[in-house]
C-alpha cells in the first residue's frame, strides 16, 4: 500500500483530538499524577509533545534555525528530554494544554501544504516530511498511551495504528544496531489484525519467523508500553521472538518497556 498522505494527516488529528478532550476532563491536580514513564507526570508527558510539536515546526518552516537549537540542546547532554520536561513543571496546566494545542494546530498547518518526500533536518538523521508526521502520530498515541494508563480511559483504535506498525516494521535493524546485535538475515513475517477486521502484513509469505496478532498489541510492543508477552501476539521462530524482545521504534537507548523520551 502507498503513503496516504491525507490519511496520515487525518490519523493525526484524530489522535490529537482525542487526547485533547480527556485533558480537558481532568482536574487540576490529575496533571501531576504520576505515569508509567518513570519519573514524568501527565504534564511532564504535554510539555514534551508540545515542545518537539514546536521543534517540528521549525524544522519544516526554518531548518537552518532549527539545525541550530538542535545542536545546542544536543550539545548540553543527551538527556535533553528530561531537562525540558523539568524546565515546563512550574507552568500552570491550563498553559500547558493551551501551549500543546497550538503548537500541534501549527504544526499541522504545516504538514498540510508540505511535499511529503522533502527531507526535513531532525535530532537525529535527516527523514522526509511524511516520516515526521508518522513520527508525531507515534508519539501522541505513546504518550497518549501513559495518559490513559494513568486516568484509567481507554484507548480508542484507529486506522492511524497501521502507520504506527508500519514503522515499527521499518526498525527491525534499528533495534538491532540500537542494542549491539547483528541484524539477522531472514526475513520476519508480521501479519496484524486491524480494528476493522483486515490483515495488514509485511514480510514475505513463507517466512518461517512469523509474528500473529492485533495490531494495537503490536504497537504497545514496539512503543514499548507492553512487553510483548503481555499481549496477544503470537511469535513463531529465534528472530521473531528475539526482535520482539528488543523491538523500539523511537530514538534514544535501548530500553525494556521504557517509554519515549
Amino acid at each position: 500500500m502507498g503513503l496516504d498522505y491525507p490519511g496520515l494527516l487525518a490519523d493525526l488529528r484524530a489522535e490529537t483530538d482525542h487526547l485533547v478532550t480527556v485533558l480537558r476532563d481532568l482536574d487540576v491536580g490529575d496533571w501531576q499524577l504520576p505515569t508509567p514513564a518513570a519519573g514524568w507526570s501527565i504534564q511532564d508527558q504535554m510539555s514534551h509533545l508540545a515542545y518537539f510539536d514546536d521543534a517540528t515546526w521549525q524544522a519544516l518552516t526554518d531548518p537552518i534555525r532549527f539545525r541550530t537549537h538542535a545542536d545546542e540542546l544536543m550539545a548540553g547532554g543527551m538527556d535533553f528530554p528530561d531537562r525540558i520536561a523539568a524546565e515546563y513543571r512550574a507552568l500552570a496546566p491550563e498553559r500547558i494544554l493551551e501551549w500543546f494545542v497550538n503548537a500541534r494546530t501549527s504544526m499541522l498547518a504545516a504538514f498540510e501544504g508540505d511535499d511529503p518526500k522533502r527531507r526535513l533536518p531532525w535530532f537525529g538523521p535527516d527523514m522526509s516530511v511524511a516520516s515526521s508526521a508518522t513520527a508525531r502520530l507515534m508519539e501522541t498515541w505513546a504518550h497518549g498511551q501513559d495518559i490513559y494508563d494513568t486516568v484509567g480511559v481507554a484507548h480508542p483504535p484507529s486506522t492511524g495504528l497501521r502507520s504506527i506498525a508500519h514503522l515499527g516494521v521499518a526498525t527491525f535493524a534499528f533495534a538491532y544496531h540500537l542494542n549491539g546485535r547483528q541484524v539477522p538475515e531472514e526475513p520476519v513475517r508480521v501479519e496484524l489484525r486491524s480494528p476493522d477486521g483486515q490483515t495488514w502484513a509485511w514480510g514475505p509469505t513463507n517466512a518461517v519467523n512469523r509474528i500473529q496478532g492485533p495490531a494495537q498489541d503490536f504497537v504497545l510492543t514496539v512503543t514499548q508500553r507492553r512487553h510483548w508477552t503481555e499481549t496477544a501476539l503470537n511469535a513463531e521462530g529465534p528472530i521473531a521472538l528475539g526482535w520482539l524482545d528488543i523491538a523500539q521504534v523511537f530514538a534514544g537507548a535501548p530500553s525494556r518497556r521504557t517509554v519515549t523520551k
